[in-house]
């Protein structure tokens, strides 16, 4: 009696220890049948050496916080798999962001977090199966990466940052950015919004458009960032307005470091006219990088104590640096009206007293900015008329048409 020949191994899990990863086996079986085996850290190695390993269309390195110690051998089975041209799936539980960070680093093809959601596993090896799309010059719908980016050359860098939160730094970023888009109907500038707030980033939301999991990867390996990297990560509102979201999942602030951020801008400045920072509430080791490289840097505060302590520790922690606190603007938000005598009376003070000058003063726009924001519009496209909406404009055509006399001077 013969018996009929084993089927060839399609796939692998490799892990410490498959049984604490239950679901992983019912998925794999769902999708592979018995086409698959499961491999020991230690032998791992070892496995995809031999010749058998030739049939295997991808593995499943499945790790939670416990196997942290053992990141360089897991690197080092990720890098293997690659050298044999061997897909990675990357199934991670309770393992800290550095740590998935060095691991997508060294060549990991696909994340899915544990316990598994229905039916990713099984997405994610339809994704490694799917050959890349080819280029396409169709036009871009509303929400989805431009084709091509733009050229410019050297584009204009401002960033916003609210001194305490709900100061109005992104509605500020987010509507500024709108308006300079849309400032000059006959040439319109090209312009990009950076949402650089890692863990509470809300332009997505103010903008209604979809976060996407390339953000996540392109700030995992900034080394690699290319214009093909960037292009996919920026998403398009209105065909006007090219938006780098926060990612689908909160990271630690000190996720990005200083090269990092450098890199983004010096590519965003390439094919932009200007570029829009929506930063942080926090200092991070990183702000230093943007307020280098920005002309001007929008601080949003309001007429209250806990803005004015907190802007008094910015001037000193900037100052104590020597970093340029020149290019700080103060964005005064929901000013008193020219008629608030006791209102202009208490600004005057706040300015004497923290010594600085309070550039810009933006009106109270009421309820129409949260509407606005939730229905996912800038102000322009929703209350053209609000007086918010107006000083913001004007703010922004003062902008271009600095940048434009400039340019022509030059």
């Amino acid at each position: 009696m013969t018996h009929p020949a084993p089927s060839p191994l399609r796939a692998c899990t490799i892990s410490r220890d498959v049984q604490n990863f239950d679901l992983l086996i019912e998925d794999m079986e769902a999708a592979l049948n018995d086409a698959w085996g499961d491999l020991g850290f230690a032998e791992a190695l070892a496995f995809l050496a031999q010749p058998e390993a030739e049939t295997l269309e991808f593995v499943a390195l499945a790790m939670d916080a416990g196997d942290e110690d053992d990141l360089p051998l897991l690197a080092e089975i990720i890098s293997a798999a690659r050298h044999r041209q061997i897909k990675c799936i990357l199934i991670a539980e309770d393992v800290s962001p550095a740590a998935l960070h060095q691991l997508l680093r060294a060549g990991a093809d696909e994340f899915v977090p544990y316990p598994l959601p229905e039916g990713e596993l099984e997405a994610a090896i339809a994704r490694l199966k799917s050959p890349p799309p080819a280029p396409t010059q169709a036009a871009t719908p509303i929400g989805n990466a431009p084709e091509a980016l733009p050229a410019s050359g050297a584009g204009v860098v401002l960033a916003v940052q609210g001194l305490a939160g709900g100061t109005g730094a992104t509605t500020l970023a987010t509507n500024l950015a709108w308006e300079l888009a849309t400032v000059d109907k006959a040439k319109p500038p090209q312009v990009c919004l950076l949402d650089f707030s890692l863990q509470q980033g809300s332009v997505a939301t103010f903008l209604d458009l979809p976060r996407r999991d390339v953000v996540f990867e392109l700030w995992s390996d900034t080394e690699r960032l290319d214009d093909d990297v960037l292009r996919q990560a920026l998403v398009s509102f209105q065909d006007r307005l090219r938006v780098l979201t926060a990612p689908t999942d909160i990271l630690p602030l000190d996720f990005i470091g200083p090269e990092d951020v450098k890199r983004v801008l010096e590519l965003a400045r390439r094919h932009f006219d200007y570029v829009i920072i929506d930063m942080p509430t926090s200092l991070v080791q990183w702000t230093e990088t943007v307020l280098n490289a920005c002309q001007i840097y929008f601080v949003t505060l309001e007429l209250d104590m806990r803005s004015a302590q907190n802007c008094l520790r910015v001037k000193r922690a900037l100052q104590s640096e020597e970093l340029p606190v020149d290019k700080l603007r103060f964005c005064l938000n929901r000013a008193p009206k020219f008629t608030d005598l006791t209102g202009k009376s208490r600004v005057r003070r706040l300015s004497d007293g923290l010594e600085i000058t309070l550039d810009i003063q933006l009106p109270d726009g009421g309820r129409a900015v949260a509407q606005s924001a939730d229905h996912g519009l800038p102000l322009a496209l929703s209350t053209a008329k609000n007086p918010l909406r107006r000083e913001i404009a004007k703010l922004a055509k003062s902008l271009h048409d600095l940048g434009r006399d400039e340019a022509e001077a030059a």
